[in-house]
């Protein structure tokens, strides 16, 4: 996780986080007025920014849609759950640049296993955010697990699946042209170099599908929430204890995740 900082003092990845937020926030503004849960969230065809960008600009891909995220929430979503909404989309950024590079491909897809482990790519990125924003709004008292996991998780993963990979294969070769890839912009002592792949994977598996998972169990469960089912059930503590857990497993998988660039 060492170049989720260091890469301030790149001139150039600070751009490309600043070109990312105001591409995201372009895209997600116009949408504002298609609401899902009016106040929290909406339809998102902006989520595919967030499976490519970070493909290509690593860090500050990441970065870059966490601020366009918070930018397009003073258009009509702004409130407590902001807080949560901003490391949400960041980790999912996050997930898929460390996936990619874990394992040590070009950030393009070039056959169907490529197609295969960006769509897995995704869905975890996608279960990651909506685990922390769920987990978030059920501390904060606003809604049950089992709503916002549900429909966090299908608004992050089903449109990027679609989409991803044309946007992908379209910008690819311009972004490659224009040496605008993360791993050949930043230098190599400014990329973490902790080498343990299959820790790392396991670790952000399990912390993060394994935490959304439970967290809508237990709230469909114990709480009689259900899945998108606005006004059904309520919030409650074996939720965010249940839950808790697993967003620790995760960031765990920081300290095991491979971030060395692939120029080695």
């Amino acid at each position: 996780m060492k170049e989720m900082w260091t890469m301030w003092k790149n001139t150039r990845m600070v751009i490309l986080t600043a070109l990312t937020a105001g591409i995201f926030a372009a895209l997600l503004i116009p949408f504002k007025s298609i609401p899902i849960i009016p106040g929290i969230t909406e339809f998102r065809p902006a989520q595919i920014i967030t499976t490519t960008f970070p493909l290509f600009f690593g860090p500050a891909g990441a970065w870059g849609v966490a601020i366009g995220n918070l930018i397009g929430d003073f258009f009509g979503t702004l409130g407590p759950g902001s807080f949560f909404g901003f490391f949400g989309n960041l980790f999912e950024g996050y997930v898929i640049y460390k996936i990619w590079q874990a394992l040590k491909k070009e950030p393009t897809l070039k056959s169907g296993q490529d197609f295969l482990q960006y769509a897995l790519a995704v869905i975890l990125s996608g279960a990651v955010c909506a685990m922390i924003i769920a987990w978030g709004l059920e501390i904060l008292g606003m809604y049950p697990f089992a709503v916002l996991g549900t429909i966090i998780s299908l608004n992050n993963t089903i449109v990027p699946i679609v989409l991803g990979p044309p946007l992908i294969l379209l910008l690819y070769p311009r972004i490659k042209k224009w040496d605008l890839i993360w791993t050949e912009i930043m230098d190599e002592e400014d990329i973490s170099t902790v080498k343990s792949p299959g820790l790392g994977l396991a670790l952000m598996w399990i912390g993060g599908l394994g935490g959304l998972v439970v967290g809508l169990l237990l709230s469909t469960g114990m709480y009689g929430a259900k899945l998108a089912g606005f006004g059904v059930g309520s919030t409650g503590p074996a939720v965010i204890l249940g839950v808790l857990p697993f967003i620790v497993i995760f960031l765990a998988s920081a300290v095991a995740f491979p971030s060395r660039s692939s120029k080695e």
